[in-house]
């Protein structure tokens, strides 16, 4: 396996991008739907946890999936958590500009970063999760994330997917590709694949479905899936 870009390499990257990151329609047009993902995410997140108030965004970015999760519910308490500093701020800025919220805002990686059991009621992780580089950080994350929700709380993901199917990959990736031409050129569907080379790890989606379930989610559902891109969760119920 070629070497992965290391947690400092993906943090200088956000840092310098964060004005094309604040703005969802240049910031994730390589992913595709995301524009469809982040609204059915907030919406699933308000159907499924309607008296939240506390929320937790993994990997906020610019805070594109808090903002859009604000305009549905009543949250009073925000947690973003980014590697990336210029991007946490650039958050609470848009947050404070939108609400009468006051963020808390934490530079770190979800992987050392510890959740206190039951403080939260919705947990979001937006193109985030494919930073994560082996099945125990994908269990030990996951496993964390369900133990800080407290009963009825949900978890919400939006992020690239990979087939564990061989010939259903080199489909999928034939058809991103196309994506990505018609979006720019040749040239811009190479930069993309090269980065996703050196710098993330996807999962397949059975996989992580699987890992809600391993967890503890007894309810888990699909809300979109299109190619490379999924979003999906589950839901924390009485046991």
């Amino acid at each position: 396996m070629k070497r992965k870009s290391t947690v400092e390499e993906i943090r200088e990257r956000f840092d310098n991008d964060v004005d094309r990151f604040a703005n969802l329609e240049t910031g994730q047009s390589a992913a595709i739907d995301a524009p469809v993902a982040l609204d059915l995410v907030a919406r699933a997140a308000h159907a499924t946890t309607p008296h939240a108030n506390r929320l937790l965004d993994v990997g906020c970015g610019a805070g594109n999936f808090s903002l859009r999760l604000l305009e549905r519910g009543h949250y009073q308490s925000v947690t973003l958590v980014d590697l990336s500093q210029p991007m946490l701020s650039r958050a609470v800025e848009r947050i404070r500009d939108a609400t009468n919220i006051e963020p808390v805002a934490i530079q770190s990686d979800i992987r050392s970063f510890d959740l206190i059991p039951k403080s939260l009621d919705v947990v979001v992780a937006g193109a985030v999760l494919h930073h994560l580089r082996n099945e125990n950080e994908w269990l030990t994350t996951f496993s964390k994330i369900y133990e800080s929700l407290d009963v009825g709380g949900s978890f919400w993901i939006f992020d690239m997917v990979v087939s564990s199917i061989e010939s259903i990959r080199e489909m999928q990736d034939e058809r991103y590709g196309e994506y990505l031409v018609g979006l720019k050129d040749n040239a811009y569907r190479d930069h993309v694949f090269e980065y996703i080379e050196k710098e993330d790890t996807p999962m397949p989606l059975m996989f992580q479905l699987g890992l809600l379930r391993e967890v503890g989610f007894m309810q888990v559902d699909v809300l979109h899936f299109n190619t490379r891109f999924a979003a999906f969760g589950g839901v924390k119920c009485d046991k």
